[in-house]
């Protein structure tokens, strides 16, 4: 098996385009590249150029692909596959429907399904307990480097379970993290620590500012928590200080649909809106 570190490579056809990630998770135990930033202007071009890829990596050596996915779970992946029509929120990845029928037609199959959801900010929250000993305060920007390599830690350790992971390093971590910065409310960034001061969880969200300078919603972008009841203890404060904020409405971005945040979401009275795929298969 050739594979080792190597630029991404870009392959144009006539109606249709992907790059080419060699370092990608595997599937079902075998090494894997990922078929990414993927365009096409109808589906058979895409599909023609997905299966032309499929065809490259298994010369090879490759075993599977998995698409449409910039390099890891960390960059940009998956695609829309259904809607009620909710505009989409900020950060959402959005695509053409033909994108979906290209993945559909290329031989490739579903191997990963992901849900976004809203519930009032007024909803009942978790009844879960709350884990005793632990000590909650906002996000400090003025140490958000700082603040943001501690998630890291805590990130890597809390979703190495998760479907495709790979680790990321700190820098490519901090450098995800930038750009949205300025974007954050200290008030909706909880982190929970123990006596000690190690953090034991944390909860990001961020104003939907797609709505204006004063958005109704406020998306819940991820949480995660070392010691039980920790997610539900930070969910609860978090709702709690979005509805006294003045948001209407939360949105539970991008949940892999068998994940507990998803069971959590929908046991506090959300509504899926929008459901997403992620393609993969063996070579």
């Amino acid at each position: 098996m050739a594979k080792g570190m190597s630029a991404p490579e870009v392959m144009i056809a006539a109606g249709a385009s992907l790059t080419i990630f060699r370092e990608a998770p595997p599937l079902e135990g075998a090494v894997a590249a990922a078929l990414g930033a993927f365009a096409c202007d109808n589906a058979d071009a895409g599909a023609g150029l997905i299966r032309e890829a499929m065809a490259r990596l298994k010369d090879e050596g490759f075993g599977a692909v998995l698409g449409p996915m910039d390099g890891d779970t960390w960059g940009r992946h998956r695609l829309v596959i259904e809607s009620d029509g909710r505009a989409p929120f900020m950060m959402e990845p959005q695509n053409p429907a033909h994108y979906v029928d290209a993945f559909a037609q290329s031989g490739l199959g579903i191997v990963s399904r992901y849900v976004s959801a809203v519930r009032p900010t007024d909803a009942a929250a978790s009844g879960s307990a709350a884990p005793a000993g632990l000590r909650l305060r906002e996000f400090d920007v003025a140490r958000a480097e700082d603040e943001l390599t501690r998630i890291h830690m805590l990130s890597l350790e809390a979703f190495a379970a998760n479907h495709f992971y790979q680790p990321i390093s700190r820098d490519d971590f901090l450098a995800s993290y930038r750009p949205v910065l300025k974007a954050i409310d200290p008030e909706l960034v909880l982190l929970a620590e123990d006596e000690a001061g190690e953090l034991k969880a944390f909860l990001f969200a961020l104003p939907n500012l797609v709505e204006g300078l004063r958005p109704k919603s406020v998306i819940l972008k991820t949480y995660a928590s070392r010691v039980k009841g920790g997610g539900s203890m930070l969910t609860n404060a978090f709702h709690a200080r979005a509805q006294k904020r003045g948001f209407v409405e939360v949105i539970h971005a991008l949940m892999h649909e068998s994940n507990l945040s998803a069971t959590h979401s929908s046991n506090t009275g959300s509504h899926v809106f929008r459901r997403y795929a992620l393609w993969g298969g063996r070579l």
